[in-house]
């Protein structure tokens, strides 16, 4: 049974603010630290629940944030950045099941620590077939391609509640954290949340063992993406795009017949708006 974990930094142990997950901050190195160990704590659970092997894939800005020198030597590390399927690479090698670590909500979302969708610079907002989506959204809708499931999910209490609400409330889920504004929460010290991130990735992988697992996440074809930017002359260039139409104010639409293509399509967009 191969687990993928999908890492994020937002929603890791401790991070309420944008300092502690930018490489260029003094307060980062600290925090990779974090997001390490909780990677660490989902890759034991999931092998005492009975994984064969661990991926581990580092999905934070440029890809290059886990210490692979402290990582548990029984998984593998995609890191780096691009990859073909940026912050779920390897979920189409043969995967059983995906757990998202560190991740958090989606742009605007209340309460939430460090709330964006991507990028906060330039998406306002993402709409698949008229429901508002995040990250953990359209990323396990990818995974939802490859007929794969999310298993788990830590981070903040919205976090938890956005995965419930697009993967079922199967999906076993590890609050860390009590986001009371966008950048001020509530926070378990890491001795609390390895034990709790490692107990629920244990129970995740129980779950898919016995078939109590959420189902992958399928989403009804044709796939109509909207991507609101923040600014109008990012919607102007993103429209550049073949098939790509400008809509109503800062909103460009993309139809497609998967989930991959609308993936591609919306990592080419906002490449185009930067």
């Amino acid at each position: 049974m191969k687990i993928l974990i999908a890492a994020d930094m937002e929603g890791i142990t401790g991070v309420v603010h944008w300092d502690q997950v930018n490489p260029n901050h003094a307060e980062y190195s600290r925090f990779r630290k974090l997001m390490t160990e909780d990677v660490n704590a989902a890759i034991r659970g999931a092998f005492a629940g009975g994984a064969s092997s661990v991926a581990v894939t580092d999905g934070h800005n440029n890809g290059r944030n886990i210490l692979i020198e402290e990582l548990d030597s029984r998984a593998t590390l995609n890191s780096g950045s691009p990859s073909p399927l940026s912050m779920v690479h390897g979920v189409d090698e043969d995967v059983d099941g995906v757990m998202f670590v560190g991740y958090h909500g989606r742009m605007g979302a209340v309460n939430a620590i460090l709330d964006h969708t991507w990028s906060d610079e330039r998406v306002s907002g993402l709409w698949i077939n008229d429901r508002a989506f995040g990250e953990a959204g359209l990323n396990g809708a990818v995974c939802g391609h490859f007929n794969v499931p999310i298993i788990m999910a830590s981070g903040d209490q919205t976090l938890c509640a956005e995965v419930q609400d697009f993967f079922g409330n199967k999906i076993e889920v590890a609050q860390v954290k009590k986001a009371v504004s966008r950048m001020s929460a509530e926070c378990l010290p890491p001795a609390a949340t390895a034990s709790l991130i490692e107990e629920v990735a244990k129970r995740a992988v129980l779950n898919l063992k016995t078939k109590k697992a959420p189902k992958p996440f399928k989403v009804t074809k044709p796939i109509k993406m909207t991507l609101e930017f923040i600014q109008s002359d990012m919607a102007d260039r993103a429209a550049l795009m073949p098939h790509a139409k400008r809509t109503t104010d800062r909103r460009v639409d993309y139809v497609a017949d998967d989930m991959v293509t609308i993936y591609l399509a919306f990592r080419t967009m906002l490449a185009l708006a930067r």
